[in-house]
């Protein structure tokens, strides 16, 4: 098992390093930023040095690679960093948190990030490249495509197909056997009960607050 250079410096990368650290066997050696972005020498108390000159210093040959970068452009920025680092030779790594519910038969792909309290049934399929935060449960015989971001406390049922690069967002529910088309941005709440339209934007509609009456304001 090879270490792993994170790419990254912010919040995500944080917590990368954090869940690598504590939950896996694999061992964190650097950091690694686009020149333009690199404020700082140290990061988590590890070196951080330019992507452009990161295979000199650390051969892709001898290290793999994590990109630990948000949702950005729905997900677009993650998915160009890692086609960057696969460019430069690094084998991407992915994480599954020990505190996951998951069967031996679960097929993944590269670069994912799956943290604790997700249950994830037989037969899914999770394509490269796919971050499910905490808490989520993916029902049986579902695929979630290349490049997406599933927040927390997502229910997604059985059979259900999401295309790439889409954005889910918490406390989301996908009823079975939908089709969710690619680049859609599912909003917080949102409940989807038919297939989508690619690029769509659906939203949760909107909570209307009950009017307290004056007394109670008043304490009487």
């Amino acid at each position: 098992m090879k270490p792993i250079i994170i790419f990254g410096a912010g919040d995500i990368a944080q917590v990368a390093h954090f869940y690598f650290t504590h939950d896996s066997t694999y061992n964190i050696k650097a950091f690694t930023v686009d020149q333009e972005f690199l404020t700082d020498s140290e990061f988590c108390g590890l070196p951080v040095f330019p992507f452009e000159e990161i295979e000199r210093r650390y051969p892709p040959e001898e290290y793999d690679m994590f990109v630990a970068v948000s949702y950005a452009g729905i997900n677009s920025v993650r998915a160009d960093k890692c086609a960057k680092a696969k460019a430069k030779g690094y084998r991407l790594t992915s994480y599954v948190s020990s505190k996951a519910t998951t069967w031996p038969d679960l097929s993944i792909g590269e670069n994912c990030f799956i943290l604790e309290d997700n249950t994830i049934q037989p037969y899914v399929r999770i394509g490269n490249n796919v971050t499910l935060w905490s808490g989520n449960h993916i029902g049986h015989h579902s695929t979630i495509g290349d490049n997406c971001f599933i927040t927390s406390h997502v229910v997604i049922s059985g059979g259900v197909n999401i295309g790439q690069n889409c954005f889910i967002g918490v406390n989301a529910t996908l009823r079975d056997h939908i089709n969710i088309a690619e680049k859609c941005v599912i909003g917080g709440g949102a409940t989807i009960m038919a297939d989508t339209q690619e690029s769509g934007v659906y939203k949760a509609p909107k909570a209307e607050l009950s009017k307290i009456p004056s007394y109670r304001l008043k304490g009487l």
